[in-house]
């Protein structure tokens, strides 16, 4: 890893006491400045408003921020740095970016300092505050705001209130998306969004919004109401989360930086794709214990669901695992109850015997939700956590999916980095479901692989309404939810009927060249896939070649087309091969021509839809521009790929 600082006076121009910072090509600014003491700022690109004059400051217990501030003096400086991300979209980062600090004093002599880091498509905002008289200090409010033009549209999700949902394990960012809604209109619920959120700005734009670098030292932070002017804020989580349980604000120790709120701007949704907005400012809390392996997973639970969790049935995914080539097995929820701990380690044995390794499911506990599954009491207190971590140790199980949390208080915060410390301790890697979204932690955190904090494939389960929208889901949230961190979708469904026998169940509606295209577009470090035993002998040689070698990391992604509800292809790239997949969610077949400039020439793989919506497999040649003609079914898909 290498970072360079340097001092760049000429980056901010005072200007009757404004200030401004340019990302590194000049095509992104961020203004600040300071009216009557209120901070407030305001963002262009290419010469065009993405945010109006939106308000800056916090109130905290040592005094406001907001207001009547007195300017200190700023400093500037070039950030440049390579790091690397094992799992990820992108294996190595080269960050560059010009950062502005700011300092002001309020009437009390309190310092706060606002931090805005600009990169050419990506924009950090933080605050350090500091005192030469306390030690600590509460945030009540953060003022924060993002003021959009009129005329944008929106692809946000509403944040559930707690006690919402089965068993009161809401909220749990499971909730849909906006399509194209203009702003200012209520959510479902009343309080406000959850991050990563999309702004449509007509032609002048895309604007994603989301937070990073959240530990046990702050809350999960969400967007307000929007105003009918376009104006969103950040809100500290409801008073009612977790049960109630703790404050609903954020204390720590000075000096404080708080979490950092991304902006990342472009003319076009490449930027959004490709962002490492969430990874670029946090750093590494702890070093990994040992090498974490990312990997493919069977999944009995999400097609067979709870009465698969028996040893003859974990068997079978076992001997699939293993017929595939995937790194892991999960085994669900009732484990304990069901198998029994001491069958268990003679299962994770016979898992080992066939190279197969494991992970295991647990329930967070507490009292913040009435879910009945076990292993429960096992995760939400120290003491318990450590024997549980030490007898997984012991078993030899290598990852854990912990699930229902209960909100985004700094108290649930800590729980998320204390399993994740611990596990580590013992060289396990971590998974949460039920969860918050991850605002950093795949840089943060070594061992944290991947989380939930979408609405996934569980629900094509539970409900047809979600299975009728499954292809819609994978043109949302690559622009959405795994723009920002890896997604534990749970993709590659190959049952007709999403259940044991196929004879019941809800009714899948997509092409196979869809299921198999969806192992690229969703990311995710530990895929874990929903194919069952049955489909090694419904799927063609060529399908399950492809699956038994589809990386779930990947070392550069690049948007290719389309738009969110509507379609969506991406390049993913491991090593030298390529992997390029879509969707189709319109009602009509979709012809798209395929701009790979640096395939120009080459032969490729193609799976594609056939007329009866089986995968076919073609090869096929870009012309010498890398042009490339795709036709995709509605609800369909295909992959192309490299074979060299």
């Amino acid at each position: 890893m290498k970072s360079k600082l340097f001092i760049a006076s000429f980056l901010v121009p005072t200007i009757l006491g404004a200030q401004e910072v340019r990302s590194p090509d000049g095509a992104l600014k961020v203004s600040l400045q300071l009216q009557e003491g209120k901070p407030s700022y305001n963002v262009t690109y290419k010469k065009k408003t993405m945010l109006e004059e939106s308000p800056l400051g916090v109130e905290t217990s040592i005094g406001s921020f907001s207001s009547q501030l007195i300017p200190q003096g700023t400093s500037t400086q070039l950030i440049e740095e390579t790091y690397f991300l094992p799992h990820a979209k992108a294996s190595r980062v080269h960050y560059v970016a010009n950062e502005l600090v700011s300092t002001y004093t309020n009437s009390t002599h309190d310092t706060l300092q606002i931090i805005f880091r600009v990169a050419n498509n990506d924009i950090s905002l933080a605050y350090r505050l500091n005192s030469p008289k306390s030690t600590h200090c509460t945030i009540q409010r953060e003022l924060t705001g993002f003021d959009f033009p009129a005329y944008t549209t929106t692809f946000i999700t509403p944040q559930a209130p707690w006690g919402e949902g089965w068993m009161k394990t809401k909220p749990s960012y499971e909730e849909e998306y906006t399509l194209d809604e203009p702003i200012g209109t209520p959510s479902k619920y009343g309080i406000g969004y959850t991050f990563p959120a999309l702004f449509h700005l007509g032609n002048d734009g895309w604007v994603l919004v989301s937070e990073t670098g959240v530990s046990s030292l702050y809350a999960g932070t969400k967007l307000s109401e929007g105003t009918k002017d376009g104006l969103y804020t950040i809100s500290f989580p409801e008073a009612e989360e977790n049960h109630g349980v703790a404050d609903a604000t954020v204390t720590a120790r000075l000096p404080l930086l708080t979490s950092w709120k991304t902006i990342t701007v472009g003319q076009t949704l490449k930027p959004i794709v490709e962002t490492t907005s969430a990874y670029d400012v946090v750093k590494p809390l702890y070093e990994p214990s040992q090498v974490y392996k990312p990997g493919r997973s069977t999944w009995s639970w999400i097609v067979w669901q709870d009465h698969s969790i028996n040893y003859e049935d974990q068997v079978k995914f076992i001997d699939l695992s293993a017929a595939l080539n995937f790194e892991y097995v999960l085994i669900d929820n009732w484990w304990d109850r069901n198998i029994g701990r001491e069958k268990m380690a003679e299962l994770i044995r016979y898992a080992h015997s066939k190279n197969v390794e494991v992970i295991l499911w647990y329930n967070s506990n507490g009292s913040w939700n009435d879910a009945p599954q076990t292993p429960q009491d096992c995760m939400d207190t120290a003491p318990a956590r450590r024997r549980e971590m030490a007898w997984l140790k012991a078993v030899g199980v290598k990852g854990i999916k912990v699930d229902f949390f209960g909100g985004d208080k700094q108290v649930t915060m800590k729980l998320y980095e204390d399993i994740l410390t611990d596990a580590n301790e013992y060289g396990i890697s971590v998974n949460f479901h039920g969860a918050t979204l991850p605002r950093g932690w795949e840089r943060m955190y070594p061992n944290h692989m991947t989380s939930e904090a979408a609405l996934v494939s569980e629900n094509l389960i539970f409900n047809q309404y979600f299975t009728d929208r499954e292809v819609y889901s994978s043109t949302i949230l690559p622009f959405t939810r795994n723009a920002v961190c890896g997604m534990d979708f749970g993709p590659v469904l190959f049952n007709k009927r999403y259940s044991k026998d196929q004879q019941s169940g809800t009714t899948r509606k997509t092409t196979d060249a869809f299921q198999v295209a969806s192992s690229v577009i969703y990311q995710s470090a530990t895929q874990h896939m929903g194919i069952t035993p049955n489909n090694l002998n419904e799927q063609p040689a060529y399908v399950l070649d492809f699956i038994k070698k589809v990386p779930t990391v990947w070392d550069e992604t690049r948007f290719i087309d389309g738009y969110p509800g509507k379609y969506f292809i991406v390049a993913r790239r491991y090593g030298s091969k390529w992997y390029i997949a879509g969707s189709n969610a319109e009602e009509q077949a979709k012809k798209v021509m395929l701009s790979l400039p640096w395939l120009a020439g080459k032969e490729l793989q193609l799976i594609y839809d056939k007329e009866d919506r089986s995968a076919g497999l073609n090869t096929v040649t870009t012309d010498k521009k890398g042009n490339l003609p795709i036709e995709m079914k509605s609800q369909g898909g295909f992959v192309i790929y490299t074979t060299d």
